[in-house]
């Protein structure tokens, strides 16, 4: 393994470059008394950007969406160097930041304004409308995976919606989230809203514990349990988005070299280290000699390392290798067969893991159950979609899918138990700025990205107004005898 866990003094943290081990940077391992003073200078400053409005909240947030379009080549070089990732791939990761980051200053106001709502029967002489307030301060606690585009959603969506924000990024990739942080800074002044604090689990944890208004985590499912723990001691609430192992479906009418094509992008880009990524694929026997053929050869083409030519970068960090030569040697211990790669795709000692196509895996193999997070596919035919989708529910988890089918793609997305779905294409959803994002069962809950996303960030709050005195007032120990005779006939009338 060329790079390093990101290790330090007992105060520092150091961040590697995975794919030749050079440090890029040093930064503070902030203590749980750091994380309190962080919490404490958002809270202070909360007030502040709350009671900007959201047309000022929105010129300052588009402000920052043009400094970071401007100083896009900085931040694609930061990604790469952090993720061992290929420009082509961050420089992906930079256009959804702008684009996501765009959406929910330009909708916030929208999507959160108060509503009015009907009283009904008994309250007609009221008004009633919902409101949405700023919680006051959310803690967001981000991955190694996509440093920036996956935070930027709940921090993006938290600010907009008026509250300020404490940042936890990975271990792995601590310049990534300072960069968001200063350069937030650098167009707003004043009062920071968005703090930044550095650490493994246990400043994450610290997090939890500071006394924030809600908690944001990505991250994997066995993390995020312990995330909930420490978040139901407050009670704190969190929107947790863990892992996946996202399917693909292929009809026999599918186009087969459209899907093949597909899969191999899903589920190899960014060296298959994408939580919606393509795991596993159930194509139907009809067309899966051709489908495997196709997936194959285009797999077998495709060049890893960290030259300019890679189609796709090592592993970020250094155990991920050897979880993905557990889950290929385990398949194949069961009877899988390699049609691609092997065991020694993922080399010890080597950041770099070469394509892997299997087939035939069973449904119980550790490839088939656990999240890989590597360049390996899994192939496997299907008499019918109605054996795919029962196969694809059966799954634990419930992130993402896709479906390719000429004529019953979205009949058969809607019948799979997973948060998104993309018909005839692959993770589509996740570009798409409007679109919630998020999972169900192990994959967590609460969404992110979307107008569901900026509410997941707003205190509700309903209030109704008197606007004249009631006929009937059955609210009061003053009643008339007569009353409820009166209100029960009304509703009798009315609504029986």
């Amino acid at each position: 393994m060329t790079g390093g866990a990101p290790t330090g003094g007992a105060g520092e943290l150091v961040s590697f470059d995975p794919r030749d081990g050079r440090e890029l940077g040093r930064y503070p391992r902030h203590s749980p008394a750091d994380v309190a003073a962080a919490v404490a200078a958002a809270r202070r400053a909360s007030s502040g950007w709350a009671g900007l409005g959201h047309t000022e909240r929105r010129r300052r947030l588009d402000a920052w969406r043009r400094l970071v379009v401007r100083r896009v080549p900085e931040l694609v070089q930061l990604i790469s160097a952090e993720t061992g990732k290929t420009t082509a791939d961050a420089q992906l990761e930079a256009v959804l930041v702008v684009d996501h980051l765009r959406w929910a200053a330009a909708h916030a106001a929208r999507v959160l304004r108060r509503r009015r709502v009907f009283p009904g029967l008994l309250m007609y002489n009221h008004t009633a409308t919902v409101d949405h307030h700023p919680l006051g301060v959310v803690g967001v606690i981000g991955p190694w995976n996509y440093p920036a585009f996956i935070p930027i959603g709940p921090i993006a969506h938290a600010l907009a919606a008026g509250n300020t924000v404490v940042f936890k990024p990975s271990e792995y990739t601590p310049a990534v989230g300072a960069w968001l942080a200063d350069t937030l800074d650098e167009v707003i002044g004043g009062p920071r809203v968005l703090e930044v604090v550095f650490g493994a689990g246990d400043t994450g944890a610290a997090l939890c514990s500071a006394g924030v208004d809600k908690v944001a985590f990505t991250g994997s499912t066995a993390t995020g349990r312990r995330v909930m723990a420490a978040c139901a001691q407050g009670p704190t609430p969190v929107v947790l988005e863990c892992g996946g192992k996202d399917a693909m479906l292929v009809d026999r009418d599918a186009d087969v070299a459209a899907a093949a094509d597909a899969a191999v992008w899903g589920g190899l880009s960014n060296a298959g280290q994408t939580c919606v990524g393509v795991e596993r694929v159930y194509v139907h026997e009809a067309v899966a000699d051709r489908f495997t053929a196709l997936v194959v050869e285009t797999a077998a083409a495709l060049r890893t390392g960290t030259g300019p030519g890679a189609d796709f970068g090592p592993m970020t960090t250094p155990e991920q290798p050897g979880i993905v030569q557990e889950h290929i040697r385990d398949a194949l211990s069961r009877g899988a067969r390699a049609l691609l790669g092997g065991p020694d795709s993922a080399r010890a000692g080597s950041a770099s893991v070469r394509p892997v196509v299997l087939t035939d895996v069973p449904e119980d193999a550790l490839v088939m159950t656990e999240e890989t997070f590597g360049p390996v596919l899994v192939i496997n035919r299907v008499a019918a979609m109605e054996e795919a989708v029962e196969r694809t529910n059966r799954s634990v988890y419930g992130l993402g899918a896709a479906v390719y089918s000429r004529s019953a793609g979205t009949r058969i997305a809607r019948q799979l138990r997973v948060g998104m779905v993309s018909v005839n294409s692959v993770l589509a959803f996740s570009g798409v700025p409007a679109l919630p994002f998020g999972g169900t069962g192990a994959s967590g809950f609460g969404r992110v990205h979307g107008p569901e996303g900026l509410r997941e960030f707003a205190r509700t709050q309903s209030v109704t107004r008197q606007r004249v005195r009631p006929f009937l007032q059955p609210l009061s120990f003053r009643r008339g005898p007569r009353t409820m005779d009166i209100l029960l006939r009304l509703v009798r009338t009315v609504r029986g």
